[in-house]
């Protein structure tokens, strides 16, 4: 190991122990994970102790970034159920079909006055990158008990499922725009083999390593712990054999998930064994970790030098992509719904951009494309003004829609946020929960 890469090691070791030691009494105030570990991300990057900087460090940071979102894809697809989007689960289904996609056109529409030197192809790459919401960046909004059951059910499935319906479309712009790697290969291509391909490897292997959990832990061949395994390795071979081919990892990682899920659902544990009642623990915790860990790579290697050029125009597009872009697809997508004024303007507030946006901003410095120092620049600014607005307002518009909510319903029978679902525990990067 050189020097570099020991101090940079030595480093976020460090930081995670500090963190870890405070953990709880940090619990009971604003202040989250992912705030803590982005200051100081920025306090060791190159505008501050330089220990860490992406010209030299650019290999670890990406496999530490890529495994975390590859891990979390994973885990939470197993735990989706149909239930999720019937009846009460109108609300992720407007979220995701209607609020996602008009998100990510608002996103694209708002760039073209302010960034007059990128093509349109870029512009929707920016719409992409900054549609999908990290619950793990607010997790009071989605998980305190003041807020109805339906709101946070729905906020949970959005943000659990949003991170892999925007792949395609990323994956897609980033084959119109010339002089990338992927338009080498061209649309056709990309949809060939990220699409169909990946899908296909996620799905069978997927599938397989499932029914063969099913039957180990039938059979009473496996320990719970190495049941646990058994989810990070196949969540690994499903990304290792998807890129392996020229494939999209991400999108094989998560459909594998669907299909490891479906698979294990199917089956049951042998009756009397508490071990492996929960197999995907160890991976949400490990993909919760990297993904906090992420949060510090982000704070070093995009924010802390982007900040040393901050402009109004970059500015502007951040406060309204985290109010407007968000907030007016929220309200065209729950028309119909019943639901009051107040509920869409927390649901509307709450889409904070987190690991995904992360991610995919730096597969666009990965795969060259040509406005990336412009783009890099805004979707940066972006995540750090989510990760501390969201935060920081979590607690407080928590309670001050849980004090509404609660006024609301003693005087409103048949009020439409008080008809609850039946599994609204919050499962989104459970892992980042915990070590907030």
């Amino acid at each position: 190991m050189s020097g570099g890469s020991a101090w940079t090691g030595a480093a976020v070791a460090a930081v995670t122990v500090g963190y870890a030691l405070f953990s709880r009494r940090l619990s009971t105030t604003p202040v989250s994970a992912p705030m803590v570990f982005t200051g100081f991300g920025v306090l060791i990057g190159p505008v501050g102790l330089d220990v860490l900087d992406l010209g030299r460090d650019a290999g670890p940071v990406l496999t530490l970034i890529e495994a975390a979102l590859a891990l979390l894809l994973f885990t939470d697809a197993m735990t989706v159920r149909s239930r999720d989007l019937r009846t009460d689960g109108f609300l992720p289904l407007r979220l995701l079909v209607i609020g996602l996609p008009l998100s990510i056109a608002a996103g694209w529409l708002l760039a073209v006055p302010l960034f007059p030197g990128l093509t349109m192809w870029e512009f929707a790459l920016l719409g992409a990158v900054l549609a999908p919401t990290d619950a793990a960046l607010g997790k009071t909004a989605a998980s305190s008990p003041r807020v109805p059951v339906l709101v946070r059910h729905g906020l949970n499935v959005e943000s659990g499922l949003n991170d892999g319906l925007v792949l395609p479309f990323f994956l897609l712009f980033l084959a119109a725009v010339p002089g990338t790697l992927a338009s080498e290969e061209g649309a056709d291509g990309v949809f060939w083999r990220a699409l169909i391909v990946s899908t296909a490897v996620g799905l069978v292997l997927g599938w397989a390593g499932g029914r063969l959990l099913v039957l180990a832990r039938a059979r009473d061949w496996a320990t719970g712990e190495w049941q646990q395994v058994v989810v990070l390795a196949v969540a690994f071979c499903a990304y290792g054999v998807a890129t392996g081919v020229d494939g999209s990892g991400f999108i094989a990682t998560w459909m594998g998930g669907f299909a490891f899920g479906a698979a294990l659902h199917k089956g049951r544990p042998a009756k009397g064994r508490p071990d492996g009642e929960r197999p995907a623990d160890l991976a949400e915790y490990v993909g919760g970790l990297l993904g906090t860990l992420s949060f510090l790579v982000f704070g070093a290697v995009l924010l802390g030098p982007v900040l040393e050029h901050l402009n109004w125009r970059t500015l502007t597009y951040a406060v309204l992509s985290l109010t407007v872009v968000r907030m007016l697809p929220v309200a065209l997508a729950l028309i119909g719904t019943g639901m009051r004024l107040p509920t869409l303007a927390y649901i509307g507030w709450f889409g904070p951009r987190g690991l995904a946006s992360v991610t995919l901003g730096l597969l666009l410095v990965e795969d060259h494309v040509p406005g990336v120092a412009v783009l890099g620049q805004v979707i940066a600014v972006t995540i750090g003004l989510s990760i501390l607005l969201h935060g920081m307002s979590a607690p407080y518009f928590a309670g001050l829609y849980g004090n509404w909510y609660d006024a609301v319903e003693a005087n409103t029978p048949g009020l439409r946020e008080a008809r609850g679902t039946a599994d609204a525990s919050p499962r989104h990067h459970a892992g980042t929960r915990r070590l907030r």
